[in-house]
């Protein structure tokens, strides 16, 4: 993990070294964006010994990110922004502790942060274009952490991992600096969970494979400079 961060700090430390160093005074180099975005995890598991589904909240959180351009049309972006998230199993048979073998099982929230790193295309780049799309592709790290587990086990730990995204999205240009932005964003991203319900049960240990790859809708404005 802090490899990961280390690099991507070192990455944008050179990106701005350079930046100062470079000649072209064609274009503004930078963008930062600051956007609304809905997550909208869509939600693949595999629950061993209480069997069912797992289920994570849909959340609406604010996103920041930051654009550098090598060329005018050629471009990485940082994507920065953390989400909470309601988690339960749908449909388990906890029959074995008591339960019914048809219950929804409350694994409290946890926190996702995936600072995403993708590198994009972007057209109609002359200046005096309104609209400006790009497309860009890359790849993401995700922690989880401030994890709660809830009323129900004892305890639940998911293993951090690295996934990819895609994204499409516009610029439509208000000045010559400040402009509002769309973007869409799918990211792949999985985890192994542990659950500990040894309150529940001797020994008790719940593991789970789950593919979260939410959808990532934003909605925002942004500047350059």
């Amino acid at each position: 993990m802090k490899k990961v961060i280390l690099g991507l700090v070192a990455l944008f430390a050179f990106q701005a070294g350079y930046s100062q160093s470079s000649k072209s005074t064609d274009f503004l180099r930078w963008k930062m964006r600051l956007r609304v975005v809905g997550v909208v995890p869509d939600e693949k598991s595999d629950v061993t010994t209480i069997g069912g589904k797992v289920d994570v909240s849909n959340e609406i959180i604010p996103e920041l990110d930051f654009t550098y351009f090598f060329t005018k049309n050629i471009a990485t972006e940082l994507i920065l922004g953390t989400s909470k998230h309601e988690v339960k199993t749908i449909g388990s048979d906890i029959s074995a502790v008591g339960g019914p073998t048809n219950y929804n099982v409350d694994l409290g929230t946890v926190r996702l942060l995936p600072p995403t790193l993708t590198v994009q295309y972007h057209f109609n780049q002359e200046k005096d274009n309104v609209f400006k799309p790009y497309l860009g592709a890359g790849v993401n790290y995700t922690i989880f952490y401030d994890i709660k587990a809830g009323n129900i086990v004892k305890d639940i730990e998911y293993k951090n991992s690295l996934g990819y995204a895609f994204q499409a999205g516009f610029d439509l240009m208000v000045t010559d600096k400040f402009f509002i932005n769309a973007d869409i964003k799918k990211m792949f991203l999985k985890t192994d969970v542990t659950v500990d319900a040894s309150n529940l049960a001797p020994n008790l240990s719940i593991p789970a494979k789950v593919d979260l790859n939410p959808l990532v809708l934003g909605m925002g404005v942004g500047m350059k400079f």
